[in-house]
């Protein structure tokens, strides 16, 4: 089982924040490491973010927790009442994803009152903040995860899983019920890679020229990502309509199997010309050729669709859909294609990838 940075990043604030309390000697260090876990995030912008809010909710918790402890006392009935006023506060502020660290802060002074219970609140919110500042401090540390190389690896698994379901699909090689388990899990890489797409979004950047480059590499993700959804989108087409494909002629059939080959090559040399694994200006046809089959497979519906009966005209309108997904899939694919040598045909010295070879696992 490999470990991932944020495991480790977590561990080790965890630690820090106990070393610390105790060099301090601050009652209760444990409060210091709960409050550790909580503001460990992915990435150094998401961690400023996080210290930010979580300093804002904690004093919002600490103020409310000695408020109420001084005038109404620390009764369990009371400490609830408290706890509901932070979540509704937190929740107006619109920084609900601290309210779990609040809590903690509300327990963590209220729970055991000292005599002097304004000092005791103080320590205890230290306490807490201590843990907040570890985290950050060990987010610092740490090298950031390259979310560009780990962007790229998940876009390209996702689509060689797809990829590999369409082309055992139109040879009937699937068996239904694991691609239907399978297109689901599919759909969680694509959401997982749209987080990624996030993370690497807020990555700040250190100069103006950086900027724009990181703005140009965002628009072919955000492409690429939208391409590899509309290939999912087909899968699960041809993945419901397989029986009425079937119930088709043999030769619309063959344009159908045709016209997602090519596709599927075309979505292949498209990822490998991004990192430069294949030339940008192809002496190959594929992109022409996954055009002229696209017009074939269209004409041909067209024709099919005004010489069958009424009858048989239900079971046709039934891949209206396929139709239109294989359409919207290839002109995905175009688009990427055209942008992925636009980025290589201008600013190339500018436009340097930032993508390890050696790919990373999940």
């Amino acid at each position: 089982m490999k470990l991932g940075a944020r495991i480790l990043k977590t561990g080790i604030a965890i630690t820090l924040s106990l070393l610390v309390a105790e060099l301090l000697n601050l009652p209760s260090p444990t409060f210091a490491a709960i409050a550790a876990v909580f503001a460990i995030q992915p990435s150094i912008y998401r961690s400023y973010l996080t210290v930010l809010e979580q300093i804002q909710a904690n004093v919002i918790g600490a103020l409310l927790a000695v408020g109420f402890g001084l005038l109404f006392g620390t009764h369990p009935f009371i400490i609830g009442l408290t706890a509901v006023m932070v979540i509704t506060l937190n929740l107006k502020l619109k920084i609900g994803n601290t309210i779990g660290l609040a809590l903690v802060t509300v327990i963590a002074i209220m729970e055991s009152p000292s005599d002097d219970f304004v000092q005791f609140a103080v320590i205890r919110f230290a306490t807490v903040l201590l843990g907040v500042f570890s985290a950050f401090i060990v987010n610092l540390i740490f090298l950031p995860p390259k979310y560009e190389t780990k962007l790229y690896y998940k876009i390209v698994g996702t689509t060689e899983e797809i990829i590999k379901w369409i082309r055992m699909n139109i040879y009937h090689a699937s068996e239904y019920t694991l691609l239907k388990e399978d297109i689901e899990k599919i759909k969680d890489q694509l959401t997982k890679a749209n987080q990624l797409f996030d993370f690497y979004k807020e990555e700040r950047t250190n100069s103006k020229k950086k900027v724009f480059v990181k703005s140009r590499k965002l628009v072919l993700f955000r492409q690429m990502i939208t391409t590899t959804s509309h290939a999912l989108k087909t899968l699960k087409q041809l993945h419901r309509l397989e029986n009425d494909i079937q119930h088709m002629p043999q030769s619309f059939q063959n344009l159908i199997k045709s016209e997602m080959e090519c596709l599927l090559m075309y979505h292949e040399q498209a990822l490998l010309k991004f990192i430069g694994k294949l030339k940008v200006q192809l002496t190959t046809s594929v992109p022409t050729e996954a055009y002229t089959k696209k017009r074939a497979l269209i004409d041909a519906f067209m024709k099919y669709k005004l010489l069958e009966d009424d009858e048989d005209n239900k079971m046709l309108y039934h891949l209206f859909p396929l139709i239109a997904s294989i359409i919207e899939y290839s002109e995905e694919l175009e688009h990427l294609d055209r942008l992925i040598d636009s980025f290589h045909n201008y600013h190339k010295e500018d436009n340097a990838l930032e993508i390890n070879h050696e790919r990373e696992q999940d």
